[in-house]
């Protein structure tokens, strides 16, 4: 039987956890028995209330820190002060994101969905790794099914995705995961029904191109998932993934393992780049 990573005891940190998607991992973690979760968010109004909120409803604990995830000196004072609350740090969560690639905001979008990821997962994996003293643990970093098809629309959300999708996959290795003891997992998102997909015509990187593109997706709609469905497979994908996979979450689905597929779709890419008539060495 393959092994099922536990929740209970946990001491959990999630960037972007104040609402959305975000407050709703959080929920479904302490009722899973978590003990401390850190909740980490720009909206320091909207935190502090879902944290107090929280404390009356679980008796583990909950604190908010505002944290700007595209501001390094936040994330490292974020970082110490969660240390500082929980002495350890079991699981972090990835989370925090922005789609908007309008003129003013794409790269602030770049710093949110990438930079701040980078180094949250880079901190992350210090503290924790077993090799160093430490206890091992659980990063995840949340992606999305824009890394795996092309939106034409939002080219820069599409490459921060893709990004954090191949930053996962190129840094867990089993060899890594045998070293360390941290288990980094990937979460592709499909569209779900949260405020990131509101007013969406704005942030696009073209509006004039982007009204064919919008009048098409609304005569064939596809279909947003439920916040609900999103939450259940992140919960599957915590409990049951792999040290380096990578999973998909989309259309109401209960969550799959895809990294089979991407790993045969990395090989025949491979096999271009390093056709069979180059020595083993040189690949």
């Amino acid at each position: 039987m393959a092994q099922e990573w536990q929740v209970g005891g946990k001491h959990f940190l999630i960037t972007g956890g104040a609402s959305g998607l975000g407050a709703a991992y959080v929920e479904a973690f302490l009722k899973l028995g978590a003990k401390n979760v850190a909740i980490l968010d720009i909206n320091e109004k909207r935190g502090k209330e879902f944290a107090a909120k929280l404390s009356e409803t679980y008796e583990s604990k909950a604190i908010f820190i505002k944290c700007d995830v595209s501001n390094e000196e936040e994330i490292k004072n974020s970082f110490e002060q969660v240390l500082t609350a929980f002495k350890r740090i079991d699981v972090i969560i990835n989370n925090a994101g922005v789609m908007d690639d309008s003129i003013d905001v794409w790269r602030l979008s770049c710093d949110i969905n990438w930079q701040g990821l980078v180094s949250f997962t880079r901190k992350g994996i210090e503290h924790m790794r077993k090799d160093k003293d430490g206890s091992g643990g659980t990063i995840i970093n949340i992606s999305s099914t824009a890394a795996l098809t092309r939106v034409d629309i939002l080219p820069t959300y599409c490459g921060s995705k893709a990004a954090v999708l191949h930053f996962s996959r190129s840094l867990s290795s089993q060899e890594f995961y045998d070293n360390t003891g941290v288990r980094i997992l990937t979460l592709c998102l499909g569209p779900t029904a949260t405020p990131l997909l509101d007013n969406i015509e704005p942030k696009t990187i073209d509006q004039k191109f982007s009204k064919s593109f919008l009048a098409y997706t609304t005569a064939y709609p596809y279909s947003n998932q439920s916040i609900e469905s999103a939450v259940t497979a992140f919960v599957k994908m915590f409990r049951e993934g792999n040290p380096g996979s990578v999973w998909l979450a989309a259309r109401d689905r209960t969550g799959q393992d895809i990294t089979s597929v991407l790993d045969e779709a990395e090989n025949v890419v491979k096999n271009i780049v390093f056709p069979s008539d180059v020595p083993a060495y040189a690949k």
